[in-house]
């Protein structure tokens, strides 16, 4: 695969991604849409970093590996986003009695 068709897929995850968050209004969707968009980057910067910086061309390892590195950091903040998101989640649940995404919100019944 080329490095074109690899940022064209990521292109289009990310903005698939886009619309899921502009258009779902289940929560859980959203955050769904979110993670979509995240593991696009990673994609990126892994694409990047393997034709940007070929390891048979880099001296050193460490800087051939940045997209890598950028990637795990991606995840972990991914993680910890589900890891508040789920939190918020179930405050809204207890709140609300529902997890969709409304304009009334935070009201009381």
């Amino acid at each position: 695969m080329s490095l074109e068709t690899i940022l064209g897929l990521a292109a289009m995850l990310f903005v698939i991604g886009i619309f899921g968050v502009l258009t779902k209004r289940n929560i859980i969707a959203v955050f769904m849409s979110l993670e979509l968009m995240f593991n696009s980057v990673n994609l990126t910067f892994v694409a990047l970093s393997y034709y940007v910086m070929p390891v048979n061309l880099v001296t050193d390892l460490s800087t051939a590996m940045t997209g890598h590195v950028f990637a795990i950091f991606v995840i972990a903040v991914a993680a910890a986003e589900v890891a508040v998101g789920l939190g918020i989640v179930f405050a809204l649940y207890r709140v609300n009695g529902s997890i969709e995404l409304t304009s009334d919100m935070g009201r009381s019944n």
